[in-house]
């Protein structure tokens, strides 16, 4: 990951697009994160949208301290246009190369911007998919951020205390399986999970 950098801009709209398609009588409904509804689940990704967007302008204070274990998130009344808002603002910050130099910090943690940029890539793919399936839509994350989620998980498997907690125990998913599964089992999830 070090080095390279990729837009997020193509995910941060495909999930801005499942956001979209969310009915009202949807966002009761189960995720595959046993402690969120479907409404928790877009208050994560508004969270993590204006978290990792002020990351990347390292406009550090409250968006980058508060560590995502903290309490269960859920959408406020402006939802629809908050967080399509708040992804193309992730996505833009991003774009800066300053971005991807130095250090930076999100959930409380201080780390390297790349690895930063990896972290929300992993976010945006996993949550897309944990969305994606928890309302019944199709998913195909971009392939960038996808390659970004798996190089993040791979490295984070390596670590015995799994991201400090923040991931269940890695799914045993086949080597040659498609790689959308082998990201979503390093992250704690079944690949086969339906609501």
């Amino acid at each position: 990951m070090t080095g390279q950098t990729f837009d997020l801009g193509p995910q941060a709209l495909i999930v801005a697009r499942l956001a979209e398609a969310v009915t009202d009588a949807q966002l009761d409904g189960a995720t595959p994160c046993p402690k969120y509804a479907v409404h928790n689940m877009l208050g994560h990704l508004t969270g993590l949208a204006v978290a990792f967007r002020d990351a990347g302008r390292k406009d550090l204070g409250s968006s980058t301290d508060t560590s995502p274990t903290v309490a269960v998130p859920d959408i406020g009344p402006g939802w629809r246009e908050t967080l399509p808002k708040a992804l193309d603002e992730l996505a833009d910050a991003w774009r800066d190369p300053a971005a991807w130099s130095g250090m930076t910090r999100a959930g409380g943690v201080d780390l390297p911007g790349a690895v930063a940029a990896a972290v929300a890539a992993d976010e945006l793919v996993v949550h897309g998919w944990d969305l994606a399936r928890a309302t019944g839509q199709e998913y195909t994350p971009d392939a960038a951020a996808l390659q970004a989620s798996y190089g993040f998980l791979g490295a984070v498997a390596e670590d015995p205390t799994r991201g400090g907690g923040i991931f269940g125990p890695a799914v045993p998913v086949p080597d040659d399986g498609p790689l959308l599964d082998r990201v979503i089992g390093l992250s704690g999830r079944d690949p086969g999970w339906k609501p």
